[in-house]
């Protein structure tokens, strides 16, 4: 199965080539693979991401259609975008979901927002002209200021749809020296580290033979706290036993006399690291052990791998997570927003099917949220929400 995308920046006529960056761009095709070739070539990708991984979304989401589509320009792959086909209610319609993506291969390209325009001039294509169904895109979020990603489908005619609450990801500088990156955070952070660095605390990066470990930990927690789970913790299995190492997430403890208190699986492809979950015991709080790993991992990550950031993630809505994250990242990283979602529709109908199932989406995740917070008054967020002056610095 594949296409041709006509377009990068502007329409043209077959066989059109367009001058970005001093360079003659050609004409963007696409080839739909299985899901062990795209895991396998998307594992070079500089913008690669766990939700990207045909693995993941496989288990994730297990009932929805995946279609990895590869872009290519003149015979080399120049990047990719998972996208996921789900079917309405009733039949209604189907939509075409992608999330962080499209992917480029290599950032650092000098046409390589022609090649993004490019991909998602292809995606419209295939999905909402070919097939009438409303395409639906999540942009990550962008260390730059301004999203060009985001802008790029808005001025293709893409419309705003939902957002997150609370938008933001924390994202850690790894370039950097070891007296950099402490200068770097920020004054109490620092502190806390200091007294970590004092507990007696050991650092351990484990094998994917550990992982049980880290379950009993996370399990404990999630029991501690008795937090609703809504993650997509069921996906660590898979993910584990990935066959491409670069994909597979990597594990870490901190122990304290023998004993585990800390844990943390991270994301490590890509120019991008992830922060993807975390497991205490009640011991680790006031041994500060949180402020231990990720400093060890921080370390690790940058001589290690090939990544530039080190996204903590967002905070749910936790004034608490939003203040250890906010110093973790410091004067040389950034905080940045997800932007909202972007769809795109040829057709009325498709659009409105496709939005109104999006609302209807939403309104259970409030209700959801709601049901949560009436259980377990802690779950509810202590976080201001964007724009506002109301949260505590």
């Amino acid at each position: 199965m594949s296409l041709i995308a006509d377009r990068l920046i502007d329409a043209g006529q077959p066989g059109h080539q367009v001058q970005r960056a001093g360079l003659a761009t050609g004409r963007l095709q696409t080839r739909i693979v299985d899901g062990a070739e795209w895991d396998r070539t998307i594992a070079g990708f500089d913008e690669v991401c766990q939700e990207q991984m045909y693995a993941f979304a496989l288990t994730r989401w297990p009932s929805v259609k995946q279609e990895p589509m590869l872009f290519l320009l003149d015979g080399e792959i120049v990047g990719g975008a998972l996208v996921m086909v789900q079917s309405l209610p009733l039949g209604l319609a189907r939509i075409a979901v992608s999330k962080w993506a499209p992917m480029l291969k290599d950032v650092s390209r000098p046409d390589a927002e022609a090649i993004h325009a490019g991909m998602a001039e292809a995606m419209v294509a295939e999905y909402a002209n070919g097939r009438g169904q409303m395409l639906s895109v999540l942009p990550r979020a962008s260390i730059s200021p301004v999203n060009r990603e985001y802008e790029r489908l808005r001025a293709r005619g893409f419309r705003r749809g939902s957002e997150l609450g609370f938008p933001n990801r924390y994202i850690v500088n790894l370039r950097l020296t070891d007296e950099e990156q402490r200068k770097s955070f920020q004054q109490t952070w620092r502190r806390q580290l200091n007294k970590s660095e004092k507990a007696g605390l050991s650092f351990e990066h484990a094998g994917p033979e550990k992982i049980t470990d880290f379950e009993a930990l996370y399990t404990a927690m999630t029991d501690r706290k008795q937090f609703s789970d809504h993650s997509a913790y069921e996906t660590v299995p898979a993910l584990m036993q990935v066959d491409v190492p670069a994909l597979r997430p990597e594990l870490f403890f901190v122990r304290h006399e023998g004993e585990l208190v800390a844990g943390a699986l991270i994301f490590k492809a890509g120019d991008r690291a992830v922060y993807l979950y975390g497991a205490t015991n009640d011991k680790a709080l006031p041994l500060r052990a949180g402020y231990f790993m990720h400093w060890h991992i921080i370390r690790w990550l940058r001589d290690n791998t090939t990544a530039t950031w080190y996204d903590l993630g967002g905070t749910d809505g936790f004034q608490g997570l939003h203040q250890f994250k906010k110093g973790m990242v410091g004067e040389a990283g950034v905080i940045r927003p997800v932007p909202p979602v972007a769809n795109y529709a040829s057709r009325p109908l498709a659009l409105l099917l496709g939005t109104g199932a999006f609302a209807a989406r939403d309104a259970l995740y409030a209700v959801r949220r709601a049901v949560d917070g009436w259980r377990n008054p802690k779950t509810r967020a202590t976080q201001a929400k964007p724009g506002s002056d109301e949260a505590p610095e």
